[in-house]
C-alpha cells in the first residue's frame, strides 16, 4: 500500500485545497469524512484536521476521541 496523508473533512471549504497543496509538495492524500473507520486511517503517515463552520466552544462539535 502507498503511504499517504490523511485530510479528514470537518466541513472545511478549504479541505481539497489543502490536499491539492499537500500533493504538490510530492506526497499522496486521501480525503476522508470524520465518520470513517479507523483502520483506513491506520494506515496513514500523517493527518491533517480540516475544520468547519461550528465553533469550538459549542457543546455539539465532533468528538476526535470517537474518531482516534
Amino acid at each position: 500500500m502507498q503511504d499517504f496523508i490523511a485530510v479528514l473533512d470537518f466541513g472545511s471549504q478549504y479541505a481539497h485545497l489543502i490536499a491539492k497543496r499537500i500533493r504538490h509538495l510530492g506526497a499522496y492524500t486521501k480525503i476522508f469524512s470524520p465518520s470513517a473507520k479507523e483502520n483506513f486511517l491506520h494506515d496513514a503517515k500523517g493527518i491533517v484536521l480540516s475544520g468547519g463552520p461550528a465553533s469550538v466552544y459549542s457543546t455539539d462539535i465532533p468528538n476526535l476521541i470517537q474518531i482516534f
